[in-house]
């Protein structure tokens, strides 16, 4: 009966994560196969001739899958978006509002800082699937990222001693 019980629990996770955004997708398949597996997106962009499905899911927006069609509406890549690799790729001064839209999708939260001349996009991600963090990507006056910082996640900072 234990290992039934385990078997049940163990069944239940893997649901559970496929539910993140383990789809099985084939790249060729047509957008209303991709539609039918992952349901409405949560966005929908155009970058270039391509159109991008936003999918924001998990707890806090720590995860973000986008579906990249091409011209005749066929997926290209289905891919989670929020790594770090993803944030290491960014470049500074040369990317745009544009860019961080359509890579990373839409942000947790959109600040302003005195100090900053333009908005600061907050990201919440799981830094190499591990830990609760967010990554800060301000940009500068001229519209282009000007500086990227990441820590801990403030909402799931553990707080020790109060």
């Amino acid at each position: 009966m234990k290992n039934l019980a385990s078997l049940l629990t163990l069944s239940v996770l893997a649901a559970g994560c496929a539910g993140l955004g383990g789809a099985q997708l084939t790249p060729g398949e047509p957008e209303a196969a991709v539609r039918a597996a992952l349901g409405t997106p949560t966005a929908t962009y155009r970058d270039g001739a391509d159109t991008l499905l936003e999918y924001a899911r998990g707890p806090a927006g720590q995860y973000t899958w986008m579906a990249r069609l091409d011209p005749q509406g066929r997926l290209v890549s289905y891919e989670q978006v929020l790594t770090s690799a993803r944030f290491g790729a960014v470049r500074i001064g040369k990317d745009n509002r544009d860019t961080i839209l359509h890579t990373f999708g839409r942000p947790a939260e959109v600040l302003r800082f005195a100090h900053s001349p333009a908005d600061v996009w907050m990201y919440r991600y799981k830094e190499q699937d591990v830990w609760d963090s967010v990554m800060y990507v301000e940009f500068a006056a001229n519209g282009t990222v000007g500086k990227m910082t990441n820590g801990p996640d403030p909402e799931r900072e553990k707080h020790w001693g109060r």
